[in-house]
């Protein structure tokens, strides 16, 4: 099902969260079924049937250190001119790019609640794809996935890509495949005004919320000062939780803290960065070709400043200095 006949064709995945400028959140819960077109399906289950017990796994090697992305193929090609049997030729083929994005994170991916559409400095990059695959930014079908949904879309063949703060990891890797960074957060936590918390350590024995399946779940557990982390399928839903005084504070990423500070002035982001990010776009290991093609489109992106535009229209008001693109690395 797709969400009216604008632009921006949604999914829904989940229910729609929107934190308005006044603070107020509305909630509603859309079912649909599972997207078609993607790389694969998801597989077929049975009501009731029990599965063998397993035997023993062995445990996969530690992961260290995270490796770098595929260098583009050249320059980029002419919207739909890709080789028969590729990736990029299947995509054109079905005439629109499936994007995994979320629709609660003001100014990086949300709902505009008078257009419907969605926005942000995530939304920007997934049209700006969908342009040089298709020649037309609008030919993209967002899928609305919850955080911890990301790399298992991927692995279903749900989506083309995720466009969601998508961090970089090791363990992530074993999955998906990423392009360059197109940006870097650095993690921090997000506070009532009234609290009298400037620091991580301020909060010991006191309950932080954030998004379940995210880094910033490990980097909280770790800290000395014994945090009680507890962890919701999204960052709105968490700052309902702090709004109705159930936890102290939340943490994340500063780019997506400064979307809700913006939006509700009670509230504010505080503390030294706890962590750094690099955010990118996530794809499937099988579809090398589309690896490439969005790093051509993040390489033209940095070269042209269309990128450090869009962080700045969306970032600008909350964050002093935005993040700059960083440069692309790559292993080949």
């Amino acid at each position: 099902m797709t969400g009216g006949q604008g632009p921006n064709p949604v999914e829904v995945r989940r229910p729609l969260l929107f934190l308005g400028v006044a603070s107020a959140l509305a909630l509603l819960s859309l079912l649909v079924p599972t997207p078609t077109g993607g790389f694969g399906a998801d597989p077929e289950t049975t009501p009731g049937a029990v599965s063998a017990p397993a035997s023993p796994a062995t445990p996969a090697p530690a992961c260290t250190e995270t490796r770098e992305s595929l260098r583009p193929a050249g320059p980029l090609p002419a919207p739909g001119a890709f080789p028969p049997g590729s990736t990029l030729a299947a995509i054109a083929a079905r005439g629109r790019l499936i994007a995994g994005v979320d629709q609660g994170k003001y100014l990086s991916g949300y709902r505009n609640p008078a257009t419907g559409d969605l926005q942000g400095a995530d939304i920007d990059l997934a049209h700006q794809i969908a342009a040089a695959l298709l020649g037309d930014p609008a030919k993209v079908q967002f899928v609305v996935l919850d955080i911890a949904d990301r790399a298992a879309a991927i692995e279903r063949g749900q989506v083309d890509m995720v466009v969601n703060n998508f961090t970089v990891t090791c363990a992530r890797q074993r999955t998906v495949e990423f392009s360059t960074a197109y940006l870097e957060a650095a993690q921090r936590i997000l506070v009532p005004i009234s609290a009298n918390v400037r620091e991580a350590e301020d909060l010991a024995g006191q309950r932080v919320c954030t998004s379940r399946g995210s880094t910033t779940e490990g980097v909280l557990r770790a800290l000395p000062g014994r945090l009680d982390v507890v962890t919701l399928p999204g960052i709105p839903d968490c700052v309902v939780q702090l709004q109705q005084g159930r936890v102290a504070a939340v943490s994340s990423d500063d780019v997506i803290l400064a979307g809700l500070a913006a939006q509700d002035p009670q509230t504010q982001v505080v503390g030294r960065a706890l962590d750094h990010a690099r955010y990118a776009v996530g794809m499937s290991p099988n579809a090398p070709d589309l690896v490439r093609l969005v790093n051509a489109v993040l390489e033209r992106g940095r070269a042209d400043g269309s990128l450090a535009a869009s962080d700045r229209r969306w970032f600008g008001g909350s964050l002093n200095p935005v993040p700059l693109p960083p440069p692309a690395r790559y292993r080949d």
